[in-house]
């Protein structure tokens, strides 16, 4: 059996610390909000961290290619239900509340695109983009903002509307990328003859 690489290592703990952020996020001790956003950021570092390794130590595996996104979708989707739960019913929670669904959405959506292109032998065609980096980052970035100032008290309330602006530009953005996916993968799903998977390609 093929051992575990540490770029893998780094995305398995970067799952692991999500149960830890949510219960730090929730236990009534001072200074919880900031114990789980600085958990929350140590996950965003080994998300940065674990793909350069990889890169630069030449340390890439089919598991930890299956993992790395899985880990960073849980990371996103995970904090976003936490906060949407945790925020009161006014106009700010259902802005929260819509992107948080286009979000989660999108995730879910591309995920079963690059599946669907994968099957067909095409996967290239919809592989990661600088776009999606970005998408990704501003989405780490606002919520941990919104994470530290999720109490929102007088002083931290207008921090916490900007962490809210942010995560509508991260939502915008996730919007942009789903789309630039979308028109890549076009030709494939809006072609007439039906597509023939590398299998049945093979039996045809």
């Amino acid at each position: 059996m093929r051992r575990i690489n540490l770029p893998t290592w780094l995305t398995l703990f970067r799952v692991a610390l999500l149960p830890v952020m949510v219960l730090v996020f929730y236990l009534p001790f001072k200074g919880h909000n900031l114990t789980a956003a600085v958990v929350f950021a140590l996950a965003g570092v080994t998300d940065w961290l674990d793909g350069y390794l990889a890169r630069r130590l030449n340390l890439t595996s089919k598991f930890g290619a299956f993992l790395d996104p899985v880990a960073d979708k849980l990371m996103v989707a995970v904090t976003l239900f936490m906060l949407v739960a945790d925020h009161k019913g006014d106009w700010s929670g259902i802005v929260m509340a819509i992107t948080s669904a286009v979000i989660v959405g999108r995730e879910i959506s591309i995920s079963a695109l690059r599946e669907w292109m994968a099957e067909i032998g095409m996967r290239a065609t919809v592989r990661v983009a600088f776009l999606g980096k970005l998408k990704t980052g501003m989405q780490i970035f606002a919520l941990i903002v919104l994470i530290l100032q999720h109490e929102k008290d007088a002083e931290a309330l207008r921090l916490y509307h900007i962490g809210e602006g942010l995560l509508v530009i991260a939502g915008i953005l996730t919007i942009w990328s789903g789309l630039y996916y979308l028109r890549a993968a076009w030709p494939a799903l809006h072609g007439d003859d039906p597509v023939l998977t590398p299998q049945q390609d093979r039996n045809a």
